[in-house]
């Protein structure tokens, strides 16, 4: 729980920086970039990070990357102030966290659609015209199917659930049969 804390008070602070210098959709752009290059290359994020190098030399390699990649002077100095603050594991999280609020921003709400069966990008779009007017947001959707759901969606907005599922109908049925409602 704390770690989630620190790195969304870096994502925070460098959304901030980013709003102040109008470069928040390049810091995203360039810490995308660099969390993706880290998940790539297991063995560069190793000798980045374990403590079984010595710090000197693990700064070196991450100095010799950051230059290789060419992100901007503020991004170079986010990842060294990482290092240097013992944080540079938390780099993928802080990404998760950055591309949230910077999606925020730009009144941009990401929501995730599992349904029963294929769904015609016609009935899509409508569902995120839905969404969109309900949030008042632009809305990035990511479509699943889920066989267990036997009908119906499930959709998801951050913490807000809409479940149009035919399963959960049958167990909130169920639920009432065993209280002893009348359906």
């Amino acid at each position: 729980m704390k770690n989630l804390t620190v790195a969304r008070r870096y994502a925070k602070a460098l959304l901030i920086i980013g709003k102040e210098d109008g470069e928040a959709e390049t810091y995203r752009e360039e810490l995308d970039g660099f969390a993706s290059l880290m998940s790539r290359e297991k063995a560069l994020e190793q000798a980045i990070c374990n403590p079984l190098y010595a710090v000197s030399e693990r700064k070196k390699v991450l100095e010799k990357v950051i230059d290789k990649v060419g992100v901007s002077k503020v991004m170079a100095s986010f990842f060294l102030l990482l290092f240097d603050k013992g944080r540079f594991g938390f780099l993928h999280v802080i990404n998760d966290f950055y591309q949230i609020l910077a999606d925020e921003l730009q009144g941009i709400a990401r929501a995730n659609l599992v349904s029963a069966t294929e769904l015609s990008s016609k009935t899509v779009d409508k569902i995120r015209t839905t969404l969109s007017n309900m949030t008042g947001k632009d809305i990035v959707l990511e479509v699943e199917q889920d066989l267990g759901l036997i009908g119906g969606i499930v959709s998801r907005i951050g913490d807000l659930v809409l479940d149009g599922s035919i399963k959960s109908q049958l167990l909130n049925m169920r639920e009432s049969l065993k209280r002893g409602e009348s359906v």
